[in-house]
Parts: structure tokens; C-alpha cells; sequence
């Protein structure tokens, strides 16, 4: 079983910038994709970025340019710089493993002025 723990949300001005950070543990040998996914409320879950463990990336086209995916395998800890935030971008961020295999509790990015 993997645990992620998710940090970093929080209100930002739209232009404004935030880090989100997901910690994971357990079976983590298990894990060969972490990634982001968001959520509004009355929307499904999508995905925003994910990042596989040799490296591989893939972006939303809502997040290309503007957002950039990293891990560390060795602490196991997934990064998301977020940049040049707009009120579309906000939402319950969540950290997965394996493409929705496991989730993390989420954090809130609230965008707005």
C-alpha cells in the first residue's frame, strides 16, 4: 500500500505563483508514475501532470508552459511549481501513484483577487 501526503495549496493572486509537494511512502517500490490531478466540484478528476519514474513527462494542455513536474526517486517526493496562475486553476489538487491507483487526501489552490 502507497500513502501520499499532499502540501503546498493555499490563495494566490491570479499572475501569482505556488509549489505543491506530495510525499509518498509505503510500497513505494511499487510506484512507477506519480502525477497531479485537480478537481472542481460537479467536474470529473483530471489530470494536470504526471511523471514517470524514468523520467517521462506529460502535461495537461492547460498546464504546458506554465507548470513543471519533478521527483526525487531517492526521498520519493513529487514537486509542482505552479506558475502564472489564473482563476481557472482553481481546484482540490491531488497527488496519485500509478495513474489513480492510490490518492492522496488533496489540497486546495484557490486562485483570486
Amino acid at each position: 500500500q502507497v500513502q501520499l501526503v499532499e502540501s503546498g495549496g493555499g490563495l494566490v493572486q491570479p499572475g501569482g505563483s505556488l509549489r505543491l509537494f506530495c510525499q509518498a511512502s509505503g510500497s513505494i517500490n511499487s510506484i512507477y508514475a506519480l502525477g497531479w490531478y485537480r478537481q472542481v466540484p460537479g467536474k470529473q478528476r483530471e489530470l494536470v501532470a504526471v511523471i514517470t519514474s524514468g523520467g517521462t513527462t506529460t502535461y495537461a494542455d492547460s498546464a504546458k508552459g506554465r507548470f513543471t513536474i519533478s521527483r526525487d526517486n531517492v526521498k520519493m517526493t513529487l514537486t509542482l511549481p505552479m506558475n502564472r496562475l489564473k482563476h481557472a486553476d482553481t481546484a482540490v489538487y491531488y497527488c496519485t501513484a500509478n495513474y489513480g491507483g492510490q490518492w492522496g487526501q488533496g489540497t486546495q489552490v484557490t486562485v483570486s483577487s
